[in-house]
């Protein structure tokens, strides 16, 4: 799981039945909120953050309608994926990806300790082992810069920077039934 919400199929005999993926069951009261906000009067760079925020595309019926329906059919429901295709959407970690998950691990701890400039190298190395993990930038960022998630002293990129670079329709990857 790169980013959240995130969801995990697993039936009644224990298996997995759709890999980790954007996972909207209903609404999403969050990206809902920002429409009603008039960006004009608010400060610069929030206004250019919740524009992009608001450019995040999601597809909570759609994910709803699959999730009802596993529900009602389980195994026998469409969206129920067979154990091969499980598999091959699943992506394996690579050794890179085992790394960064370590060191943010590891970041998380010390951090949890009370030792948080100790925590930011560690999780400054799993940003640069795996760049496209949404989760580990956003919840360092958030302990320097919990509204903006902006630039500091402990980390090299910024939110709103790194979603202008993959575009924030990209920010989620399609679902995929």
């Amino acid at each position: 799981m790169v980013n959240v919400p995130n969801g995990l199929w697993i039936d009644e005999d224990g298996m997995i039945v759709r890999p980790a993926e954007p996972a909207f069951p209903g609404r999403n009261p969050v990206l809902e909120s920002f429409e009603k906000i008039d960006l004009t009067t608010l400060p610069p760079d929030i206004a250019d953050m919740l524009g992009e925020a608001k450019k995040i595309k999601t597809d909570p019926a759609a994910y709803k309608e699959a999730l009802l329906d596993w529900v009602a059919n389980g195994a026998a429901s469409r969206y129920a994926l067979s154990a091969d295709e499980v598999i091959r959407r699943s992506q394996p970690r690579s050794g890179d990806e085992a790394t960064a998950a370590a060191h943010f691990e590891l970041g998380q701890h010390l951090h949890r300790a009370g030792d948080h400039a100790a925590a930011i190298p560690h999780w400054r190395e799993a940003h640069r082992l795996q760049p496209d993990n949404w989760t580990y930038r956003r919840q360092a960022w958030n302990f320097e810069d919990p509204v903006r998630q902006g630039h500091t002293d402990a980390y090299d990129s910024s939110w709103i920077e790194d979603v202008k670079k993959v575009g924030a329709e990209n920010y989620y990857p399609t679902w995929v039934p």
